[in-house]
C-alpha cells in the first residue's frame, strides 16, 4: 500500500490510495466503478497476479482511502489523478482497465495524454461513449429524468440509496446474481465515499461525453460487459463503444449484470486475461 499525490486543481496535494503488486511482469492499472474503490477488484487481482501481471489498483479521489476533496470530479481531473501511477510510478507498456465509470478515464486519456506508456485498453461495463438521452444522443440509455432521480434519492438519503444501487448493480430482471456477503462487500465500499464526491462524480458520468475521446483510442481494446446489465444498459454503451473503435474486440456475457466482474468473476478474467496475453 501507498499513497500517491495528485499536484493538480484548487486542492494541489491530493492523495490517492494506491495498491501495488510489484513483481516483473506486465502492468495492469485497475480503474474501478462507482461509488466503490480499489478493492472492488477482490476477483480479479489474485488471478491476474498468478498470471505474471503486476497489478495497480487505487481509489479515486473522493472514494474509498483517498482524500476527500471538495471538488475535481470532473473527468479532465480524474484523468490527470490516473496519469499521476505510470508517471509517478514509471510504468510503461501499461494496460488500463476501466470499468463502468472508469471507462471514462480511459477514453479522456487518449485526449490528453497520447498512447506513450500504453499497451492496450478495457472499456468493462463502461459509459462510454455518452451516457445522457439527449437530442443529439439519442441512443443514450440514462433519461434526464433518471439521473434527476437519481441525484434526489442519493441527496436524501445515502444508506438507503446505496442499498437499492448495490442491489441494482449486480441484479437482471430483479434477480440477484451475487451472494449477499458481496453485495454487503459492496455496500460497505460504497459508504466509504464523500457524498459530494459521490454527487459531483454523479454528474460527471452522467453528462461526459465521450464521443470525440473514443476515435483517438488506437491501441488494442477490448470491450466486455453482461448482456443484462441495468446500470450502463449495453446497447447504449458498449455496443456502440465497440463499434466507434477500430479492431476492438468485443465479449458479451451471457445473463450477467452491471457487476458482472463478481457475478461471472471466472468467465470474466479468463476472457481479460486472454485478450492481455495478445
Amino acid at each position: 500500500m501507498s499513497e500517491i499525490t495528485a499536484h493538480h486543481g484548487l486542492f494541489k496535494n491530493t492523495n490517492l490510495h494506491v495498491d501495488d503488486t510489484g513483481g516483473g511482469g506486465r502492468t495492469v492499472i485497475l480503474i474501478h466503478g462507482w461509488p466503490l474503490s480499489g478493492e472492488s477488484w477482490s476477483k480479479q487481482v489474485p488471478a491476474f497476479v498468478e498470471a505474471g501481471y503486476r497489478v495497480v489498483t487505487y481509489d479515486r479521489r473522493g472514494f474509498g482511502r483517498s482524500d476527500k476533496p471538495k471538488t475535481g470530479y470532473d473527468y479532465d481531473t480524474l484523468t490527470e489523478d490516473l496519469h499521476t501511477l505510470p508517471t509517478e510510478l514509471d510504468l510503461k507498456d501499461v494496460t488500463l482497465v476501466g470499468f463502468s465509470m472508469g471507462g471514462g478515464e480511459v477514453a479522456r486519456y487518449f485526449t490528453k495524454y497520447g498512447t506513450k506508456r500504453l499497451h492496450s485498453v478495457v472499456f468493462a461495463s463502461a459509459v462510454p461513449p455518452y451516457l445522457l438521452h439527449t437530442n443529439d444522443n439519442p441512443e443514450g440509455p440514462l433519461p434526464k429524468e433518471q439521473a434527476a432521480e437519481m441525484t434526489a434519492a442519493l441527496t436524501k438519503d445515502e444508506d438507503s440509496f446505496y442499498d437499492q444501487f448495490t442491489t441494482d448493480f449486480f441484479s437482471v430482471d430483479g434477480v440477484l446474481k451475487v451472494s449477499e456477503a458481496d453485495r454487503q462487500e459492496a455496500l460497505a465500499l460504497a459508504k466509504q465515499a464523500s457524498k459530494t464526491a459521490a454527487l459531483e462524480a454523479l454528474a460527471s458520468f452522467a453528462n461526459t461525453d465521450f464521443r470525440d475521446d473514443l476515435p483517438k483510442v488506437i491501441v488494442p481494446t477490448l470491450v466486455i460487459q453482461g448482456a443484462g446489465d441495468g446500470i450502463v444498459p449495453f446497447e447504449g454503451s458498449g455496443a456502440r463503444t465497440h463499434t466507434a473503435i477500430t479492431g476492438s474486440e468485443l465479449h458479451v456475457v451471457a445473463g450477467a449484470p452491471h457487476g458482472v466482474n463478481v457475478s461471472n468473476a471466472d468467465e470474466w478474467n479468463r476472457v481479460v486475461l486472454g485478450f492481455l496475453a495478445k
